[in-house]
C-alpha cells in the first residue's frame, strides 16, 4: 500500500489503522512487533516512527492465537437435556467456557463445536451465559440463531432462573434471608478482582443476588444463591461483602479446605419456558464430589440436592 496525504507525518501505527481499516489496531500492532511490516523496503522497527506520502508500506498477515481459536476439539460433554433448538449441558469445574487469552483451546465452545455441525452457524457456537472456570453446573446453549436471539431476551428480562449452591467461610448469624442489592464493577485497586462500588464514584452495574442459608457450623455456611442479575463473580463479591467468602475462593479472601481446591459455588438449578414450544423446563444438576467432601468435614450436606 502506499501512504496518502491524509496519513504524512502520522505514526506508523496510526497510519496502518486508517490504510488497513477492516482489522483491528491491536492485530496490526501484532505484526508490527513481529517485523511483518516494512517500510520503503525495510523491516519496521519503531510504532511511533513518522510516514511520509509515497512511503510503500508491506503488511504480511499472520493468523493470530484468538483467530485461530474458534475451532473444534472433540471432547465430553455432560449434556443433560437436547431438542432441536437447544441443549443444557452440566459443566465441570476447571473447564473455561469460552476461548481468552491464556485459554485459546480446550473450552466449552471448542468442544460444543465438535459436537455438533449447527454449532457452527450459531455466535460463540449458541454460548448464551457463562460461568466461572472454576465454578460447576447448568448452562443452556442454542443451537440455532433465532432461539439464541430468544434466549439472550430471555435473560436479559430475568426470566431465566439460576439458583446456585456455595459453602463459605464463618457461622452465619441473622435473618436466614438476605437479598444483596449492592452495584459490581472492577475493583479499583485490584484491576484483576470485582467489588461492590459507590457508582457516584466507580463504574459499576447494578446487582442484586438472593441468599438462603440452609445449613451452618462454627466453621461455615452453606448457602442457596439466586441471581437477578449476572455480573462478573456476582455471587462471589457479594458473598465476600457478607464477610462470608467461598471456600477456595483466594481472590475473595476464601481459603482451600482439603478436596476444595476452587471455589465452592455450583449452578444446581435452571428453570426457564422454552423459546420456542413455551414448555416450562427445569433442570437440577447434583452437587460434585469435592464440594460434598468439603460439606462433609464440616458435618454439613443434608440439603445438598
Amino acid at each position: 500500500m502506499t501512504v496518502g496525504v491524509a496519513q504524512h507525518g502520522e505514526r506508523l501505527d496510526r497510519a496502518l489503522v486508517e490504510l488497513v481499516p477492516e482489522f483491528s489496531r491491536s492485530y496490526l500492532q501484532q505484526l508490527l512487533s513481529q517485523g511483518l511490516v516494512s517500510v520503503q523496503g525495510k523491516p519496521a522497527i519503531k510504532a511511533a516512527a513518522k510516514v511520509k506520502a509515497g512511503d510503500q508500506l508491506v503488511l504480511e498477515m499472520r493468523p493470530t492465537l484468538q483467530s485461530q481459536a474458534f475451532r473444534p476439539e472433540p471432547m465430553a460433554i455432560d449434556v443433560v437435556y437436547e431438542d432441536a433448538h437447544l441443549l443444557v449441558v452440566n459443566k465441570p469445574a476447571g473447564l473455561v467456557v469460552h476461548p481468552a487469552p491464556g485459554n485459546w483451546s480446550g473450552t466449552l465452545l471448542n468442544g460444543l463445536l465438535a459436537r455438533d455441525d449447527k454449532a457452527l452457524t450459531v455466535p460463540r457456537a449458541g454460548i448464551v451465559h457463562r460461568l466461572d472456570k472454576d465454578t460447576s453446573g447448568l448452562m443452556v446453549v442454542a443451537r440455532d440463531r433465532a432461539t439464541m436471539d430468544a434466549l439472550v431476551a430471555l435473560i436479559a428480562e430475568r426470566s431465566v432462573k439460576r439458583q446456585y449452591v456455595a459453602l463459605a467461610h464463618g457461622a452465619w448469624s441473622g435473618p436466614k434471608t438476605r437479598t444483596v442489592n449492592a452495584p459490581i464493577g472492577r475493583d479499583p485497586r485490584n484491576r484483576l478482582r470485582m467489588a461492590v462500588v459507590d457508582l457516584s464514584v466507580h463504574a459499576g452495574k447494578a446487582a442484586r443476588t438472593d441468599i438462603r442459608w440452609l445449613e451452618g457450623s462454627d466453621e461455615g455456611c452453606w448457602v442457596q444463591c439466586t441471581l437477578h442479575t449476572g455480573r462478573t463473580h456476582q455471587i462471589r463479591v457479594h458473598m465476600a461483602s457478607l464477610k462470608h467468602p467461598l471456600v477456595g475462593d483466594t481472590l475473595y479472601g476464601g481459603a482451600p479446605v482439603e478436596a476444595m481446591q476452587r471455589q465452592a459455588l455450583h449452578a444446581y438449578r435452571l428453570a426457564f419456558a422454552h423459546p420456542v414450544t413455551g414448555q416450562a423446563l427445569e433442570f437440577q444438576a447434583p452437587v460434585p464430589q469435592d464440594m460434598r467432601q468439603a460439606l462433609a468435614l464440616w458435618g454439613l450436606g443434608y440439603n445438598a440436592p
